[in-house]
């Protein structure tokens, strides 16, 4: 594809893909699908043109943005019954935006590839707020001619936007990489929220000094807040669901273990999302994972 993309689909429009396609929506035509009504209005509200299903959101699309859960939603959305293999032609571009493991974006590429479309694999990192204002993380694993076809969609997505390597897969592995140290960071953000509480201090007196000097990083300055608030009666706000790092360290651990790299800090934040999924907070923001570590009721 030699021109600009014009007309972009974006699937999902969760928390990290709404904000993605309101933000695409200033540059491009942008077609959405979601299947949950209050999203969907959201987008619609927001320049976005909703559709029925990925299907028919990706017909006559120069470039699709998947921005689903995980490896299941992916498969559903683009080979499932009214998914995007039904309508999208040779020469045109899937971008894969979510974390769904090396391999799992190596078979999709290959499937893909079968009907002449090109996979730029393509995971994102940052939150909300910054895909909102396109100043994401995109980590990138594609072919030259794939990369050129998307780079326009992937520029105003990202305020830095790294080439891993040339094929679908690449972007994953650094993106695993970037999760292991994030779900490492909150876990470790959760015990130093908890600690403050359980030894009498005030958290949100310790959680500003701490936010403040050497010990602090982008997670316990992002989660911190929402961990004190979980505390302090809770939020419905969710910003990132909890049993998203249970998916993703659990792609962290495989990948490592095939890889004959010990990684005791990533197991051990593993176990304690798994801990917190089988306590119902899978659902959660995954702030609430410092609820395990000190319940709010005492």
């Amino acid at each position: 594809m030699s021109r600009d993309p014009q007309r972009v689909a974006v699937i999902g429009l969760g928390a990290m893909g709404l904000p993605m396609a309101t933000r695409l929506a200033e540059a491009f035509a942008v077609t959405a699908y979601e299947p949950v009504d209050e999203r969907a209005k959201q987008a619609a509200g927001q320049g976005v043109t909703t559709a029925g299903t990925p299907a028919e959101a990706a017909l006559g699309a120069d470039v699709v943005v998947l921005a689903v859960r995980d490896q299941a939603q992916l498969e559903a959305a683009v080979f499932g019954p009214g998914g995007v293999d039904e309508t999208i032609v040779a020469g045109r571009v899937v971008v894969v935006t979510s974390t769904i493991g090396p391999d799992a974006a190596r078979e999709v590429a290959t499937r893909l590839d079968q009907r002449g479309v090109l996979v730029v694999d393509a995971p994102v990192s940052g939150g909300p707020v910054r895909a909102g204002s396109g100043d994401l993380l995109v980590v990138v694993g594609a072919a030259p001619e794939a990369l050129a076809a998307a780079r326009p969609v992937l520029d105003h997505l990202g305020s830095t936007v790294t080439v891993v390597g040339p094929n679908p897969g690449d972007g994953q592995v650094l993106k695993a990489i970037n999760q292991l140290l994030a779900g490492v960071h909150i876990a470790a953000a959760a015990e130093a929220i908890a600690l403050a509480r359980g030894v009498g201090l005030d958290p949100r007196t310790a959680l500003a000094a701490l936010t403040a000097g050497a010990a602090s990083s982008f997670m316990l300055g992002d989660r911190g807040p929402r961990m004190v608030e979980a505390y302090e009666g809770g939020t419905d706000e969710i910003k990132s669901r909890l049993d998203i790092f249970v998916k993703d360290m659990d792609i962290v651990t495989s990948m490592a273990a095939r890889a004959h790299v010990p990684i005791p800090l990533g197991v051990a934040a593993q176990q304690l999302y798994l801990v917190a999924e089988r306590a119902g907070l899978g659902a959660s923001d995954d702030s609430t994972v410092v609820t395990v570590l000190s319940p709010a009721g005492e």
